[in-house]
């Protein structure tokens, strides 16, 4: 059996605002009668985030590989909301351009609490 990831704790300030907020942004399903100590948040058939309260973390990058169409869905929320995005890594925040690396598309931007994700339509 190959490794694949199952599961990773996102630490949030309020790990409900923090569960929404992203399934909204990513067009994702949030049942928040699931939340106890984790406020879970299925991405795929293997892979669920776990929101976590905490004050005191460092900010993560997490990258998703998305098809042309959902791309297409997240970035159109992303704008339709405001929310900064640049073409590049995190020093070049609010450029508010797409890249097109290796013939795809991908963007960055941040969540309330400071993580940085990036969409990605080509690996």
């Amino acid at each position: 059996m190959n490794i694949e990831l199952n599961h990773t704790i996102v630490p949030a300030r309020d790990k409900l605002a923090a569960a929404k907020w992203f399934a909204r942004i990513l067009g994702l399903q949030f049942d928040e009668s699931s939340a106890s100590y984790f406020a879970p948040v299925r991405v795929n058939s293997s892979l669920t985030l776990d929101f976590a309260n905490g004050w005191n973390f460092d900010c993560h990058h997490y990258a998703f590989k998305v098809s042309e169409e959902k791309f297409d869905e997240v970035f159109a929320r992303l704008r339709a909301e405001g929310i900064l995005y640049e073409s590049g890594p995190p020093n070049q925040f609010g450029d508010m351009k797409i890249n097109h690396r290796g013939g795809g598309r991908g963007v960055y931007f941040s969540d309330p609490d400071g993580h940085v994700l990036e969409l990605l339509t080509v690996g």
